[in-house]
């Protein structure tokens, strides 16, 4: 066993185990916390593999935004902070369901592939894509930062019950 294995094992179970507490937390900025360290653990998992470019997406993208705009949202929703008593749900079903599925596509994929080798085609280079997603995907991209943003004004807005009441108050 190499370096490079002991790090996939390691950094896989943590990603699996953080992801686990993801979905058991019935805390949920502790399960926005959780949810850090699997999609970091992830991150770590591309860096072992190679793919220094799609770990640091990674990171600047789901951790540093997606994660943030989750927390964001808790925060001006005034959701409760505190474990809630509405996520505390039987978790039997939830594993029978889950581990079916996880069997299911388990043997789907072993029976599709039959443990065959597969070609990897040549690597990209991260000018290729930048060119790629800076180029032909550039409207695409701008629209979903815009989306973001729109979806953070309006969670804002949302979130401040003073904004309606002087309407109310002048008519």
């Amino acid at each position: 066993m190499t370096v490079a294995d002991a790090l996939l094992l390691a950094l896989g179970a943590v990603a699996v185990g953080s992801g686990a507490l993801v979905v058991t937390s019935s805390h949920i900025v502790r399960a926005g916390l959780y949810l850090v360290v699997s999609l970091g653990a992830m991150a770590g998992l591309y860096l072992v593999l190679g793919a220094e470019l799609v770990a640091w997406v990674q990171v600047l993208v789901y951790v540093g935004a997606v994660v943030v705009l989750l927390l964001f949202a808790v925060m001006l929703t005034r959701a409760p902070i505190g474990p809630s008593a509405d996520l505390d749900r039987p978790a039997w079903p939830a594993l029978i369901v889950g581990g079916g599925v996880g069997l299911g596509l388990a043997a789907l994929l072993a029976d599709a592939f039959r443990w065959t080798l597969a070609e990897l085609p040549p690597a990209g280079t991260t000018e290729r894509m930048g060119s790629e997603i800076f180029g032909a995907w550039v409207l695409p991209f701008e629209v979903l930062s815009i989306l973001l943003l729109s979806a953070l004004v309006g969670a804002i807005v949302l979130s401040r019950p003073d904004i309606g009441a002087r309407k109310e108050e002048e008519a």
